[in-house]
């Protein structure tokens, strides 16, 4: 028989206890003698605890479509996942349903789905160690029914490399200035008739969209000028835009050549392709929509007329739609009557104009100085400006400094609402807002301040405020609101 000895116990407590997880036991000769010397076991070492793997960004749901090529990164780059023991994760993907025409390889998912149904997918990350974490999202596959239907197009395609400007658009010497210098088309991108025809159809096509439901038309329509009466746009899964769709009319006499209200595309050609990807206009990369427009028959002839050969490729897509957006000039309006019938004097605009139309113009260019920005017979923006909006520089900063690019005024009266964030609905409360609340911001526009530096309201009378919005009204073009070759190719007759 082996005992332990008291204070033998005691040593053998304290090491059990000890933070080394080291259990030394002392053994004594059973006749207790103390000097008989004691054996320890060889110290053992325990492994320490193993964390499993945690989900660190969730998955979200993936639209797809039967018969379109359809990849996937289900890691999200390896951020999905994180280990904190630093361990090197494996990936798999199961899932729910099979014969889908999807595979996995790790966590990459990839195929051409040949059903509409809704899958479970569950991606695993194991660590080596025994320890492992899930996480579950949806790939929801939509039919292969939108566009069925080809484009409904001229056998001649409409004129849009040429189309007839009046002088006032082309004249270097015009009086209100000459718009045809503003132009910004660049060398590498001139309109022309087939190119803007396969813009035209990209632009009304919900094939851009991951799921097939919201085109570039859908936020810009052309009975409102190409703009949106929704304050904010929907996008292909609910969600809404950060910003208000501007109006498109005379995209192409902006001289500075930049787009979106805080100017973040250099060209018209980057602009268009941004939306396409976006995560929550439509959706798709461009690797997908490739894949989607070379599956569509009618796009094959298109992309050949415009370009010799039916490649279809991202860049080309970006001339197509760019040439298209730029042909959209808006130039037949009851202003342009009155320009042509005083040949360019606008003090004679009342051959055309009411009293009180003309009363609003002399408003516009004179007191109001409306034109300082909305410069030219195109009435495009010069610049971004800081038009006193709000006082502070918090929340939506556009190119900073709360500066922010504007459309064309052509066609507001069936545009709004207006303003980068749609607050104002009508033309009448733009006006009201220049006439009263024009606010002290720091990074005002000067041409916003009076000389002693105050913000400038223009103080003006409830008929004068009248004046102002009936000559604005002057500038809506109804030709070019219901012009068919700008109109949805897909609407058959």
């Amino acid at each position: 028989m082996v005992l332990l000895t008291g204070h033998k116990i005691k040593v053998a407590q304290q090491i059990k206890r000890g933070t080394a997880a080291v259990l030394a036991l002392v053994l004594v000769a059973c006749n207790g003698d103390s000097s008989t010397p004691a054996t320890t076991t060889t110290p053992t070492t325990v492994p320490a605890t193993n964390n499993a793997p945690v989900v660190n960004i969730q998955v979200p749901d993936q639209t797809a479509t039967e018969g379109v090529a359809f990849t996937f990164d289900a890691t999200q780059n390896g951020t999905t996942f994180s280990d904190s023991d630093g361990d090197t994760l494996a990936y798999s993907v199961t899932f729910d349903l099979t014969d889908t025409g999807l595979t996995a390889t790790g966590g990459e998912i990839s195929g051409t789905p040949t059903i509409a149904d809704t899958i479970v997918v569950t991606i695993t990350a194991s660590d080596g160690n025994g320890a492992s974490a899930s996480d579950n999202f949806l790939i929801t596959i939509n039919p292969a029914t939108a566009a069925l239907t080809g484009p409904s197009l001229p056998d001649t395609p409409f004129n849009y490399a040429d189309q007839d400007l009046p002088d006032h658009f082309t004249n270097p010497n015009a009086n209100l200035g000459n718009v045809d210098r503003t132009d910004n088309t660049p060398n590498n991108n001139p309109i022309t008739d087939a190119g803007a025809t396969l813009g035209r159809v990209l632009f009304y096509d919900k094939s851009l969209s991951a799921n097939d439901t919201v085109a570039c038309a859908s936020c810009h329509v052309q009975e409102n000028g190409f703009s949106d009466t929704a304050v904010l746009s929907i996008g292909f899964e609910g969600g809404e835009t950060g910003r208000h769709s501007m109006r498109l009319g005379n995209a192409r006499y902006y001289q500075r050549g930049r787009f979106f209200w805080d100017e973040r595309a250099a060209t018209l050609e980057q602009q268009v392709l941004q939306p396409i990807q976006d995560s929550v206009e439509m959706g798709l990369t461009l690797t997908q929509l490739e894949a989607k427009l070379i599956d569509i028959d009618y796009y094959g002839p298109l992309f050949e007329d415009a370009f010799g050969d039916d490649q279809v490729t991202s860049n080309r897509v970006s001339l197509a739609l760019s040439q298209f957006v730029r042909s959209l000039t808006t130039y037949q309006s009851k202003f342009d009557e009155a320009y042509i019938a005083a040949s360019g004097n606008p003090n004679n605009f009342d051959l055309v104009f009411t009293a009180q139309e003309q009363r609003g113009f002399d408003l516009f260019r004179g007191r109001g100085n409306c034109d300082s920005c909305h410069s030219t017979s195109a009435h495009v923006s010069d610049n971004v400006h800081n038009n006193g909006l709000d006082i502070g520089t918090t929340g939506d900063q556009g190119a900073g400094n709360q500066r922010f690019k504007a459309p064309s005024l052509r066609n507001s009266s069936v545009g709004g609402p207006f303003m980068h964030d749609g607050r104002f609905a009508t033309l009448a409360d733009v006006v009201d807002f220049y006439s009263d609340d024009v606010q002290d911001n720091p990074n005002l526009s000067n041409r916003l301040r009076n000389n002693d530096g105050t913000p400038r309201r223009l103080n003006l009378s409830a008929g004068q405020k009248a004046d102002l919005v009936a000559f604005l009204e002057t500038l809506t073009d109804e030709t070019f609101l219901t012009d068919p070759k700008f109109s949805d190719p897909f609407l058959q007759d």
